[in-house]
């Protein structure tokens, strides 16, 4: 008994040692190779392959760090297509979004039923169409929270007009005055946007308007109020089905 338990505990420790070894070899590799900073390693759920989060975006790391797959990694066993990705990391990315709560514009619906995290861009214009039917969405019970996502990526003029809104002293007056076309007053602060952008690709968000529903899904686009109640409440439902089964 006592020489099992010895192997075991060998067994274990080799692996774990292993792990590390694999980690060590894909942040050296991810450092080198394409520069990347920010490096967090999570299982994946195809055996020699690990998923990693950058500030670039989800990527598939072979053990040894020498190959390197992006996109979303979809599991087909089941009767429809899942994105395995978004339900990999779902607990992780809902996490991020909560941490950057105090830096969201929010627009709460008096009698709210449904909160989406929509990450915009001042220059898109199906933002603004989003935006200008707000009253429509708050009637619906749903509360719009905003995030950053300059299209054009950090240090873009939109990035630059969207500092001057979340470090305005009135945010939601200046992005309301932005989303109508006028201007705002330069501004600069603490606040940095790069966060928003970074996480935005972690969800794999391309474009602008994308409606983050919880942690693992991304309705991409422009959805009018009624159109996008009629989803959530279908959402609602199918989840509602799946926990009663």
């Amino acid at each position: 008994m006592k020489k099992g338990l010895l192997l075991l505990t060998l067994m274990l420790g080799a692996a774990t040692s292993f792990a590390h070894a694999d980690d060590a070899a894909i942040k050296q590799a991810l450092q080198q190779k394409i520069g990347a900073t920010q490096i967090d390693i999570q299982p994946s759920p195809i055996a020699g392959l690990q998923t990693v989060l950058t500030e670039g975006g989800v990527l598939y790391v072979s053990s040894d760090g020498k190959h390197i797959l992006q996109g979303p990694l979809y599991d087909i066993s089941g009767p429809m297509p899942v994105n395995a990705t978004t339900e990999l990391l779902a607990p992780i990315l809902t996490k991020r979004l909560d941490a950057l709560k105090d830096e969201m514009i929010v627009y709460k619906a008096p009698q709210e039923k449904y909160s989406v995290t929509v990450f915009t861009d001042v220059t898109c214009g199906y933002c603004s169409k989003l935006h200008k039917e707000m009253k429509g969405y708050n009637d619906l019970g749903i509360t719009v929270r905003y995030l950053a996502f300059p299209r054009q990526g950090p240090n873009s003029d939109a990035e630059k007009t969207m500092t001057s809104i979340w470090c305005a002293p009135n945010r939601m007056e200046a992005f309301d005055a932005v989303m109508s076309d006028k201007s705002v007053k330069p501004a600069t602060c603490s606040i940095n946007l790069k966060r928003h952008y970074e996480l935005g690709t972690l969800f794999g968000i391309q474009g602008t308007p994308a409606i983050v529903v919880d942690g693992a899904t991304v309705l991409s686009g422009y959805s009018a109020p009624s159109d996008l109640k009629a989803t959530l409440d279908a959402y609602a439902a199918h989840k509602a089905t799946g926990m009663t089964k």
